[in-house]
């Protein structure tokens, strides 16, 4: 069964139809569609009309018969949307598999859109304020502090912030962050690639 996130996001595709109007262009009934696939006609049918997602393989099949690629159908009509719904985010902390003394957590909130011009992150610091590891990736990093305090070093400068405070660095250079003060903190991290 698939999430309500991930059932529209594979809906706004529109697999199905991109189908119909394929066969429908070849004048190809459902019953020959399925002779050259080896899929019932029921199958296809409820394909079409968007009651069932075609698995890869699936549609590997429909597409040779078209000549079409696989990007045909993976084409986004309409502006690039993506909706996280809170309960579907991942948590995962960091360093990975440190889930009793993490130094922070981060869940993605941006993870259903491919080929991202930056990635956004809703992290959390609770528990002992000790350091992440330095790290460093892409080129950019926003923070915008949410609740409580987050002192982060940017190859080798401290700096402090408070709820509502942002900072912007570059983040290629290396860069650590802990909870600042003995109340638990949140952050929302952007990068780019």
């Amino acid at each position: 069964m698939l999430s309500d996130t991930l059932a529209d996001e594979l809906e706004r595709y529109r697999i199905g139809p991109r189908i119909k109007a394929l066969r429908s262009e070849k004048k190809m009934g459902l019953v020959q569609l399925g002779e050259h696939t080896g899929l019932s006609p029921a199958m296809l049918s409820k394909i079409e009309r968007g009651q069932l997602f075609p698995t890869l393989p699936t549609l590997v099949r429909i597409a040779l018969v078209f000549g079409v690629d696989l990007d045909h159908f993976f084409t986004k009509e309409g502006p690039r949307i993506a909706v996280t719904r809170k309960g579907d985010r991942l948590r995962l902390p960091i360093p990975p598999g440190a889930e009793e003394h993490p130094s922070y957590s981060f869940e993605s909130l941006d993870y259903p859109i491919a080929d991202r011009r930056m990635d956004a992150y809703l992290a959390e610091f609770a528990g002992p304020g000790k350091p992440s590891q330095p790290h460093r990736h892409g080129s950019a990093e926003f923070i915008y502090v949410l609740k409580g305090r987050l002192n982060v070093n940017v190859d080798g400068e401290d700096v402090s912030l408070e709820e509502g405070d942002a900072m912007y660095f570059d983040s290629s250079a290396p860069h650590s962050y802990w909870r600042g003060g003995d109340e638990n903190c949140s952050a929302v991290i952007v990068t780019t690639p």
